[in-house]
């Protein structure tokens, strides 16, 4: 399946209490530097995924995913992987739903927003919301492979580049 998707960081929260909400932990192996298999829980789903580029466009990856069962996935994460967990938050936004992500641990204060496309056409007319900051998606210090294992205080001084101040929740 090719993923299209777009990223941004979060300027600031919308209002996100009627939203459905869900936490996500996501086990990266092998330890490298960019790991591209990765071991999720989302919620009471489980699945290992392999994403892979597909060219110079980094809106575009090749996405393999196998549903796990709960007893494989608990076996999976005992492998030595980077670990990141979020409060993901479904919010719709002019008839497409936005995948908030509110990073926990270490990363607090991390919010990146995605939202998938079903083609290119309608990945390059989507508009950035307002209460999105900048698009990040050609970022690879964001991906989630390399903020796996990483602190808010590692990747600081390059988000406030981008112009990016934490935002602390209590959702």
């Amino acid at each position: 399946m090719i993923e299209l998707e777009r990223t941004y960081l979060a300027k600031f929260l919308p209002n996100l209490k009627k939203c459905k909400k869900k936490e996500v932990l996501d086990v990266y192996i092998p330890r490298t530097r960019h790991p591209k298999l990765r071991i999720r829980k989302n919620g009471e789903k489980y699945e290992i995924t392999k994403k892979v580029k597909t060219d110079k466009d980094v809106t575009k990856s090749h996405e393999h995913t196998v549903p796990l069962t709960k007893e494989e996935f608990k076996e999976l994460i005992k492998l030595k992987g980077k670990q990141v967990r979020k409060i993901r938050h479904y919010y719709p936004y002019k008839g497409r739903m936005g995948e908030i992500d509110v990073f926990q641990d270490k990363l607090k204060g991390l919010v990146l927003i995605d939202f998938e496309f079903t083609n290119s056409k309608e990945k390059n007319a989507f508009k950035m919301p307002p209460f999105c900051l900048a698009e990040v998606k050609h970022e690879e210090f964001l991906a989630g492979g390399m903020l796996c294992g990483k602190s808010y205080k590692d990747i600081r001084k390059r988000l406030e580049k981008i112009g990016y101040r934490p935002l602390i929740t209590k959702i």
